[in-house]
């Protein structure tokens, strides 16, 4: 049984993309993050050290985005949930969706971006 943390439109600004424009630019990212654990030992002991640290997830993904230069989105996305995995072992997945709204407005949609899954092997 695994239940769920979750962090919604963390707002941040990323040198990301492939096109010379993107490259010269900060964009701003929207990042949903779901961090699915077993929430029955932390909620037992009370004890924050039990459990995934939302404060500490959005301290991490912050770090990581801010000093990355990535082309793709695709591989900001990939690297950061390998890493948070390595970060948090209480956690057993990550569930990063990222928007890009920039690339959005440009291409005349609502909403584009990513969404994966990674799980602790």
């Amino acid at each position: 049984m695994m239940d769920t943390v979750f962090i919604e439109a963390l707002e941040l600004e990323a040198l990301i993309g492939v096109y010379e424009w993107e490259r010269k630019i900060r964009q701003p990212l929207s990042f949903d993050i779901e961090i699915e654990f077993d929430n029955r030992i932390p909620a037992q002991n009370d004890a924050i050290g039990l459990t995934v640290d939302y404060s500490e997830v959005c301290a991490e993904i912050r770090q990581q985005v801010e000093a990355s230069e990535y082309e793709l989105l695709e591989t900001l996305v990939e690297r950061l949930a390998a890493h948070l995995l390595s970060r948090f072992p209480a956690a057993h997945a990550f569930q990063l969706s990222v928007r890009k709204p920039v690339a959005a407005r440009a291409l005349g949609t609502g909403s584009l971006g990513i969404r994966i899954r990674r799980t602790r092997e």
